[in-house]
């Protein structure tokens, strides 16, 4: 009679059969998968080796190419702005393209007659009220035909053009009157003017990214209404670090038809090529009175204005 450790064994039997074919199978199938693994981690090792070494070799050749272009723009801009006298603003956080930008101008032989940073404040619409008693303030000057109604940002820009920028004697105001105006915009902390500041006959602006806080919209606008009022008593190039993104000066300019015929633009001001491109569009500006629109963006005309061979 079959006992009950003989059903024991038997069962452990089986049981211990079918864990070694377990065994053996898992160790048949996983030969294959695991090299086929390790050949796939392999390969992809190999890929991404292959990606950095590119990376490397393009990150080389964008070092040689700003070294090239930082040592074209003696030739390229020499005397191509000489004689003129040109007025640097900027916005904030952009000190190191306007340094650029202020070397390749004086390449190019331009007198720059000072600068002025144009503080945050001055395009927030929290501080309108402010600044548009100091608009008002200033007025007093004896400034003439000023904007009729309380923006302040459009009021404060036409001031400020009108006292930075040269003019007609018969129509140009005092010295008195521009000292009123710059000091009323300093003390206000809405500026922060550099340099003699003698009237000029053309204006770079600077600019940065968009703003992206809460008030974004209202102070990128104003940003563009900063440049338009320049624009209506001077050339200008307005230059920035890119034609895209929500708010883009660059972008708002070239889409405003009124706009972009009498603004110019450079989208690349971060690099060589766009600084070189910011004091050659200047040039083409004051020679031609017509505007380009230049860098790598959308509605770019090219990457630098048409040169005219040396006979």
């Amino acid at each position: 009679m079959i006992n009950f450790r003989y059903h024991v064994v038997s069962l452990t039997a089986v049981f211990l059969a079918l864990a070694i074919g377990l065994v053996v199978g898992t160790a048949a199938l996983n030969s294959p998968l695991s090299d086929a693994l390790n050949n796939q981690v392999n390969s992809l090792a190999k890929q991404n080796q292959g990606y950095r070494e590119r990376i490397t070799q393009m990150e080389t050749e964008a070092g040689k190419q700003e070294q090239f272009t930082r040592e074209a723009a003696p030739i390229l801009l020499a005397s191509k702005l000489t004689g003129r006298n040109v007025l640097v603003l900027s916005m904030p956080q952009t000190g190191d393209s306007v340094a650029r930008v202020l070397d390749m101008l004086k390449l190019a032989g331009a007198r720059v007659t000072g600068q002025v940073e144009i503080e945050d404040k001055f395009t927030d619409p929290d501080r309108k009220d402010n600044l548009l008693d100091v608009a008002n303030g200033a007025l007093q000057a004896g400034i003439s035909n000023p904007p009729l109604h309380t923006d302040g940002v459009e009021t404060s820009a036409y001031l400020l053009a009108t006292v930075l920028l040269a003019h007609d004697p018969a129509s140009a105001p005092s010295a008195d009157a521009a000292k009123t105006v710059l000091t009323a915009y300093k003390e206000g902390s809405f500026i922060v003017p550099t340099g003699d500041l003698t009237p000029a006959e053309a204006v770079v602006l600077v600019t940065g990214a968009p703003y992206t806080d809460r008030n974004a919209d209202a102070k990128n606008a104003n940003v563009v209404t900063l440049a338009e009022q320049f624009s209506k008593q001077a050339p200008i190039v307005v230059a920035a670090s890119g034609a895209a993104g929500s708010g883009n000066v660059i972008s708002a300019v070239r889409g405003d038809p009124s706009l972009a015929k009498n603004i110019a633009t450079v989208d690349n001001v971060t690099t060589p090529d766009g600084q070189v491109a910011v004091a050659l569009a200047l040039a083409e500006f004051l020679t031609t009175r017509k505007p380009g629109h230049y860098g790598v963006g959308g509605g770019a005309n090219s990457m630098l204005p048409k040169q005219k061979p040396q006979t």
